[in-house]
């Protein structure tokens, strides 16, 4: 058995993340050591990618708790119209913005605020959304329920969720969850919103 660091990773691994497909697979993107920050898998983000191969073209997506940015980056690599990544910590959405600017990426914007506090401000919708909070605090839930209370979500939007593999979160009466697995000590999921 591999033993974890706080992050997440493997002790001593590389702080470096692969797109994995779309207009810049294979591109490696680094990003700094920061607590509670752990990138999904290569073999976890090639599902998710399969489950959303039909969602992402021409679409917006948000990316509420970036951290690495393999998602976000990701869904632009793959014709997303616009990735919106939010970063609490400047360090790690300073490396965010560097990585934009190495792939030319227009499409993404970052924003260097609390998920939250930017969330409430924000008036636009999403068609896919990545809802990956740090592990151990308990936010799934909130955040389902913030996501659904400020009408970010277009009708017929996918939320992509990642949490501790124990967990089973009450998400809104209108979210249908249609994909759901688990990956070591990872709990992944993917949901529908309908109206």
């Amino acid at each position: 058995m591999v033993s974890r660091s706080k992050k997440g990773r493997r002790p001593g691994a590389s702080n470096r993340v692969r797109i994995i497909g779309g207009d810049w697979g294979g591109q490696q993107l680094s990003f700094p050591d920061a607590e509670g920050l752990r990138p999904t898998s290569d073999r976890v983000r090639e599902t998710v990618f399969n489950w959303l191969q039909f969602h992402l073209a021409g679409r917006a997506v948000l990316d509420t708790f970036a951290g690495s940015g393999a998602l976000g980056f990701e869904a632009a690599s793959r014709a997303s119209s616009r990735v919106l990544m939010l970063e609490k910590s400047k360090r790690v959405a300073s490396m965010l913005e560097e990585n934009r600017r190495k792939l030319g990426a227009e499409q993404i914007e970052v924003i260097n605020r609390d998920a939250r506090t930017y969330l409430s401000e924000l008036d636009e919708q999403f068609d896919v959304v990545f809802l990956d909070p740090p592990f151990g605090k308990g936010m799934i839930e909130g955040f389902a329920d913030l996501l659904e209370e400020l009408g970010l979500l277009s009708n017929e939007a996918m939320i992509y969720l990642e949490m501790e593999s124990g967990l089973s979160p009450q998400l809104p009466a209108n979210w249908e969850i249609i994909r759901d697995k688990k990956a070591g000590d990872v709990r992944y999921m993917l949901a529908r919103r309908f109206q």
